[in-house]
């Protein structure tokens, strides 16, 4: 009798032994398969948490440039001769120029409306007195409304002048669908890059175009927008990025909380 009771003891304790091994197996894999998902939230949470800040530098940086801007307008004007000056060292600066027009090579870039109305800039090579070519933006005519490629008439200063302006990349940009409202050797265009263009007429460009502030009594529209560098945009990313961050890590801390209530009612 003594016997039987320390056997079904034995196997009383084998059978405990044998259930608490199991639960500890099944403990371990569901944490094994749930370090997963609480690494993939921690890697979401670091990176955009890094991509937040990444376009906090942009905006500071665009910032930086916007002051430059401001101080440029303000600054006397740079002379631009012969010598081809890189773009990153006089871009928005007010720069002054003297030569001549090359009215014959005009460029016209369409789709460019003012107060609603359709147009084009007028864009034409400045032939420098001291040697060299620079495009200019000279401003905005208006479009023959019953001819779209009719240009209508205005008025270019005959021999030598002075200009003053803003060095531009280029002529401000359109949307534009492939390339070939913007082929070589047409008078209307959509856009215009001074590279091309110089490789297309051979002229010694400057690499940059003067977005012409001086009047010339030739009745163009010189109302120009002010250069806008995106700040505000960038620190709308910003946000976004923290804000999924914030959503990242919250769901991750509720998901571990409900999974730590299901182990302790298990």
């Amino acid at each position: 009798m003594h016997d039987a009771n320390r056997t079904t003891a034995i196997r009383k304790e084998e059978d405990n032994y044998r259930t608490s091994f199991s639960r500890m197996c099944r403990a371990g894999r569901t944490m094994k398969i749930r370090w997963l998902p609480a690494l993939l939230i921690l890697v979401v949470v670091a990176v955009t948490i890094r991509l937040g800040f990444w376009q906090r530098d942009r905006a500071h940086q665009k910032e930086a440039l916007q002051a430059s801007i401001e101080r440029y307008e303000h600054a006397a004007p740079v002379d631009v001769g012969a010598q081809p000056v890189p773009l990153a060292s006089i871009e928005f600066h007010r720069v002054r120029a003297k030569g001549r027009f090359l009215s014959e090579q005009a460029v016209f870039l369409d789709n460019r409306p003012y107060n609603d109305q359709p147009g084009f800039y007028v864009v034409m090579p400045f032939k420098l007195t001291g040697g060299g070519v620079v495009l200019v933006n000279r401003g905005w005519l208006p479009r023959n409304i019953a001819d779209r490629t009719a240009i209508e008439p205005f008025a270019t200063p005959a021999g030598d002048v002075e200009i003053v302006g803003i060095a531009r990349a280029d002529a401000s940009r359109a949307f534009e669908l492939g390339e070939g409202g913007s082929a070589a050797h047409q008078k209307i265009r959509q856009n215009l890059d001074v590279a091309a263009y110089a490789k297309e007429t051979g002229l010694p460009l400057q690499p940059f175009v003067i977005q012409q502030t001086s009047d010339d009594g030739d009745k163009l529209v010189r109302d120009w927008p002010a250069a806008a560098t995106g700040v505000e945009r960038n620190y709308g990313y910003m946000f976004q990025w923290w804000a999924m961050a914030a959503a990242a890590l919250g769901f991750g801390l509720y998901a571990a909380r409900r999974a730590a209530k299901k182990s302790a009612g298990a």
